[in-house]
C-alpha cells in the first residue's frame, strides 16, 4: 500500500506513468466528468460515484470506458468505495472535508485530492504551459475572472477561464494548443484541497477580492472559511493582489508563504498608494506596474466610462481594479487594458437592468448568493423594494438588513429559511412593510423558458404592489437558491419571465 501511495503522491506530470491506477471519483457533475474523462485517457481505472441519475452523462462515461456506480445513500456509496479499493480519490468541489467517503479514505491513507490539485499535476500536456492566475473572494469572482481573462486577450496572450466559473480546469488544460494563461476561479470549496508536495498550486499571481461570512456550516465556522480562502496566495510567484480596504485580505497576503521577490499590489476605491491601483478624480489608475510608480500613474479609463457600459457601481470598480492590476502582472498595456474594459459585457444576472414597469426600475441579481453580495447591490440605489431568501449558510442576515433599513421601501421573502429572514426584519426593520411568499404545493420544480414559477410570479406582483414610482425592485436574494430553483441563473430567469409578465 505504502508504495503505491509513494507512486501516486510523486505524479506530477502529465507524461507521468498514470496507467493501472485505480480511481475513485466522487460526483458525476461536470467536474466529475471531466477528471474521469482526463484519468481514462491517461489509462487509469476509472470509478465515478455518485448520488443521483444522470442519463447523459452516464452514457458518456460507458462511451469513454469509466465505470459507474449511483446510489443515493452514503452507506451504498462507502460499500461500493471499499469494494473497489481504491488507490486515489479524486472528489467533486462539493464534497464537504469530512463527508463519509473522504473520511475513510484519509483514515487509510489514501490520497484524496481535487480536481485543482489534478489540473495543476497534469498541466504540462502540451508543450505551451500556461501560467496559472488564480481567483477567489466572497464575492466578484466571475466577474473578475471573466475581465481578466478578456484583458489578457487584448494583451494578445492565449487565455481562457477556468475553474468555478464552469469550464473544468482539466478541459482547458486538455486543449491542443494550450494556453499562455488560465485565469482560475477558485472557489473555497476547491481552495480547501490546493494539495502539497507536487500538487501545490503555484499561481503566477493571484488575488483575493474581499472576505466576508459565508459557506459558515459547509467549513465549520468563519476562521475555517477564511484560512481555506487565504490559500489562493500561498505559492505566487510574482503579484498577490489584495482589497486594501479589507483588512482581512490584507493578512492573508501578510501571513502568506510566497516564492521570493512576490509583490503585494493593492486595489481600492481611494487614491492610491505606489504599488496600487485606485480612483483619482475619476479616473481608474496604476501606480503598480510602473517604473515611476512613486511619481506618477497610468491612466486605465474613466468611472464616466464604466457608467456609460453600466459597469459603474462601486463594487463593479473594484472588480476592474482588481482585474487591471492581475492583467498588468502578466505584461498587458494600460492602452489595451482599456480597449478591454470598454468591449467588456457582464453575465445575466449580476445586476442586470430589466427597465421600467409602471415607473419602476427591476433589476435582477440572483447572483447575490450571500449578504456580502446583497450589500453591494443594496448600496448602489435608493427606495428598494427587496426580495430576499433562500438557503442563507449558516449566516445571519440581521446586520445587512440593519445597515439598509432606511432604504428599503418593503422587502418580500421568498425560499426555505423564512423565518430567519422575517425575525431579522422584526429586529432591525420594524416599520417596513414586508410580504412572505409561502409556496403552494403545486409549485413546479422544472419551469419552461419564458415562463415564471408560481413562487417567483408571487414575488414579483408583492414587490410592485408594495413599489412606488421611482422606486426600484430588486432581486438580491442574499442566499443560495437550490430550495426552490436549480441554480442562480434558473431563479433569475424566473424572475425575468415573472416582470415580462407583469408587463
Amino acid at each position: 500500500m505504502n508504495g503505491t501511495r509513494d507512486r501516486v503522491l510523486a505524479l506530477g506530470s502529465w507524461h507521468d506513468d498514470w496507467s493501472g491506477l485505480r480511481v475513485a471519483v466522487l460526483g458525476l457533475g461536470v467536474t466529475g466528468f471531466s477528471v474521469a474523462d482526463t484519468l481514462v485517457e491517461l489509462g487509469s481505472r476509472v470509478r465515478v460515484i455518485y448520488g443521483s441519475p444522470d442519463v447523459d452523462r452516464e452514457r458518456l462515461l460507458d462511451v469513454i470506458g469509466a465505470e459507474r456506480f449511483c446510489a443515493p445513500s452514503n452507506p451504498e456509496q462507502l460499500g461500493d468505495l471499499a469494494a473497489f479499493g481504491p488507490d486515489l480519490v479524486v472528489v467533486s468541489p462539493g464534497y464537504r472535508p469530512d463527508h463519509p467517503l473522504t473520511s475513510w479514505a484519509a483514515e487509510r491513507g489514501i490520497p484524496v485530492w481535487g480536481d485543482i490539485e489534478l489540473g495543476w499535476r497534469l498541466r504540462d500536456k502540451t508543450e505551451r504551459i500556461a501560467d496559472w492566475i488564480c481567483i477567489t473572494g466572497t464575492n466578484g469572482k466571475t466577474t473578475t475572472t471573466q475581465l481578466t481573462a478578456h484583458m489578457l486577450l487584448a494583451g494578445g496572450l492565449r487565455a481562457v477561464p477556468a475553474g468555478n466559473i464552469g469550464v473544468p480546469i482539466l478541459d482547458a488544460l486538455r486543449d491542443p494548443q494550450g494556453y499562455d494563461v488560465i485565469v482560475v476561479e477558485l472557489s473555497s470549496f476547491q481552495l480547501e484541497r490546493l494539495g502539497t508536495g507536487v500538487g501545490a498550486v503555484s499561481p503566477y499571481a493571484s488575488a483575493c477580492l474581499n472576505f466576508a461570512d459565508d459557506h459558515l456550516d459547509w467549513h465549520g465556522g468563519a476562521e475555517a472559511y477564511w484560512a481555506a480562502k487565504a490559500k489562493v496566495y500561498e505559492h505566487t510567484q510574482v503579484a498577490c493582489v489584495y482589497n486594501r480596504a479589507d483588512l482581512e485580505t490584507e493578512r492573508m497576503v501578510e501571513e502568506a508563504d510566497v516564492i521570493e521577490g512576490a509583490r503585494a499590489v493593492s486595489f481600492g476605491l481611494d487614491s492610491p498608494p505606489p504599488s496600487g491601483f485606485g480612483v483619482v478624480e475619476g479616473i481608474l489608475v496604476d501606480r503598480g506596474f510602473h517604473a515611476e510608480r512613486h511619481t506618477e500613474a497610468y491612466e486605465l479609463v474613466t468611472v464616466a466610462e464604466l457608467a456609460d457600459r453600466g459597469i459603474a457601481a462601486p463594487h463593479m470598480v473594484q472588480n476592474v481594479l482588481a482585474a487591471s492590476a492581475l492583467a498588468r502582472s502578466r505584461g498587458v498595456e494600460p492602452g489595451e487594458i482599456a480597449q478591454a474594459v470598454l468591449s467588456f459585457q457582464p453575465d445575466r444576472h449580476r445586476a442586470q437592468r430589466l427597465g421600467a414597469v409602471g415607473g419602476v426600475e427591476y433589476i435582477d441579481d440572483s447572483k447575490a448568493t450571500n449578504a456580502h453580495a446583497a450589500d453591494a447591490s443594496l448600496r448602489a440605489m435608493q427606495n428598494v423594494v427587496w426580495i430576499v431568501g433562500g438557503l442563507l449558510k449558516g449566516v445571519d442576515i440581521g446586520e445587512l438588513v440593519r445597515e439598509h433599513a432606511r432604504r428599503l421601501r418593503g422587502v418580500v421573502v421568498i425560499g426555505a429559511e423564512r423565518a430567519e429572514v422575517l425575525a431579522a426584519l422584526e429586529r432591525e426593520a420594524t416599520d417596513v412593510p414586508r410580504v412572505e411568499v409561502v409556496p403552494r404545493s403545486e409549485e413546479r420544480e422544472d419551469v419552461p423558458e419564458g415562463a415564471a414559477g408560481l413562487v417567483m410570479t408571487e414575488a414579483v406582483r408583492a414587490a410592485a404592489s408594495l413599489a412606488q414610482p421611482g422606486d426600484t425592485v430588486l432581486l438580491a436574494p442574499a442566499a443560495a437558491s437550490m430550495d426552490q430553483f436549480r441554480d442562480y441563473p434558473d431563479r433569475g430567469r424566473q424572475f425575468q419571465a415573472a416582470v415580462r409578465e407583469l408587463g
